[in-house]
């Protein structure tokens, strides 16, 4: 079966800087629904669309293509008694922004009374590398076209 829209795509992926340094590796594969979604990159779905079972691609996204430019509007230095107890660097908090949309942050510096956040993704202003391989394609449900995301085993569950 061809990926198109509507198909359910199953992948491996490895995530690599522009000098080649690995970032991510999937040790589960990772199912998305085709066509539009906006469940992976726009440019991952254009080298995928008509591919097959087996196919392999490395392609390289500029930070607008991939996890965005850096936002330094969101980096935010907060006391720290504002905090739980335990809060240590490198620990993801979720708070509501402004939009009353969630955003996660992870903290990067304690410093006295002082933390930094940072909610940009840590991918965030990267250009990377992604090394693709199709493990399966099938045609999605009905329901995971109504909702616009792949249920079961790999997908999204609800």
């Amino acid at each position: 079966m061809k990926i198109e829209k509507n198909t359910a795509v199953t992948l491996r992926y490895k995530v690599a800087d522009a000098a080649g340094r690995l970032l991510e590796e999937s040790t589960e594969p990772m199912v998305y629904l085709h066509g539009g979604y906006g469940n992976t990159f726009q440019k991952i779905e254009a080298a995928l669309e008509g591919q097959t079972k087996g196919f392999k691609t490395a392609l390289e996204l500029a930070p607008a293509d991939a996890f965005g430019l850096r936002d330094e509007s969101l980096v935010q230095t907060i006391p720290k008694s504002q905090f739980p107890p335990g809060v240590k660097v490198g620990g993801q908090l979720r708070a509501q922004g402004e939009d009353g949309q969630a955003q996660s942050f992870t903290v990067m510096k304690i410093k006295g009374d002082k933390v930094l956040l940072d909610g940009n993704h840590a991918f965030a202003g990267k250009t990377l590398r992604f090394s693709l391989v199709v493990i399966d394609v099938r045609a999605a449900s009905a329901e995971e076209i109504a909702h616009g995301h792949v249920h079961g085993e790999h997908g999204h569950h609800h």
